[in-house]
């Protein structure tokens, strides 16, 4: 599909691209939806295999920032923005060019750390704009929102757990883990700390190390993966993992993660999913906890707010669920339904025009 076929397919206001040939910098932002406020989503330094697998991955992500803003009950729209590189090869400079393109926008678009991107980079892109959040405590911001974010997928969990079998409780149910970096490790110490028994997988040997460390646990390999006897999939590294290729061999009851687009075909394997009894938490629903976190900070409240509200994800991934069950709706059908109800609803209060 062509490039603008892509945008166009997907609604987007807005999408730039940013170069500096001799800082090395090639970046794209992307605003999908500004109805509810202006487009907030996080900055992911990649190395894609080609330009057009990177537009690819902002829209997907962009849209699926609107979605889980609208979800959260942010006022918030939907933003992405994506470096493409090796993040080995990442620089102040890089950090400091890239800011001055998301300060041109105006504040239509607001940064944050993502995937290969820290609360070090987000106080150098500070220096340029100040259209950014997760900036260290020190200049005002919240730090990182990770865990945040891995508290709110917990709660999704919970939540999950109570619709498939009845108890929210974690204790004595195991958990598959993919990807034990920031957010899986802090999601794989709440669910240690409530008695959950941990299954690890991830290219990253250190990461590994570390988890069976500090909480025990057994390790599989990637590749089988999927196929793992446990309660909980969850999820929390690159995304399109899920797929037709592999639902036939996922033996768990629920999948709920941290990582974002989850599902490689949205439509097509959300249905799969349904059809094999599957329950899965909408990536954009239950890992919304990080985002909550920068609203917080925009807003100028405490840390406590944001985990309070991040502990409603409990609620709202359940009310997901209901829906979905009671429409006969696949989960992604009912959450995103839920946010397009939303956007409407505002929308059209924007459009009255007092006399």
């Amino acid at each position: 599909m062509e490039p603008f076929a892509w945008m166009h397919e997907l609604d987007h206001e807005q999408v730039v691209y940013c170069h500096n040939k001799e800082l090395g910098l090639r970046a794209i932002i992307a605003i999908h939806d500004t109805t509810l406020g202006p487009g907030l989503g996080g900055c992911r330094f990649y190395d894609y295999v080609d330009e057009s697998a990177a537009l690819k991955d902002v829209l997907r992500l962009s849209r699926g920032m609107t979605y889980k803003a609208a979800v959260a009950g942010l006022d918030l729209g939907g933003g992405k923005a994506v470096i493409i590189g090796d993040p080995s090869l990442k620089t102040d400079a890089m950090m400091r060019a890239f800011g001055r393109h998301v300060e041109s926008l105006g504040g239509r678009y607001i940064t944050a750390e993502d995937m290969n991107t820290s609360e070090h980079d987000m106080n150098t892109v500070r220096q340029e704009t100040e259209w950014v959040t997760g900036v260290s405590r020190y200049i005002g911001g919240s730090g990182d929102p990770g865990p945040s974010t891995a508290f709110g997928v917990f709660q999704g969990i919970r939540a999950c757990l109570e619709v498939v079998f009845g108890s929210p409780d974690v204790a004595g149910r195991t958990v598959a883990i993919q990807g034990v970096g920031s957010v899986g490790y802090q999601l794989a110490k709440h669910l240690h700390d409530g008695g959950a028994k941990l299954i690890f997988s991830d290219i990253n040997q250190g990461n590994i190390a570390r988890a069976l460390e500090d909480f025990g646990g057994e390790v599989v390999d990637g590749r089988v993966f999927w196929e793992t006897p446990c309660d909980v999939l969850a999820p929390c590294a690159i995304g399109g993992v899920v797929h037709e290729r592999n639902i036939a061999g996922i033996r768990a009851p629920i999948i709920a993660g941290s990582a974002n687009n989850v599902l490689e075909d949205e439509d097509r394997d959300a249905r799969l999913l349904a059809e094999k009894k599957i329950t899965y938490a909408p990536d954009y629903v239950i890992n919304a906890g990080g985002l909550i976190a920068v609203y917080a900070e925009l807003k100028g409240w405490p840390h406590e707010k944001a985990m309070e509200d991040a502990a409603r994800i409990f609620d709202t991934v359940k009310r997901v669920l209901n829906k979905a069950s009671a429409e006969g709706l696949t989960s992604l059908a009912a959450s995103n339904k839920l946010a397009e109800e939303r956007i409407a609803q505002v929308a059209a209060v924007q459009r009255l025009r007092l006399p």
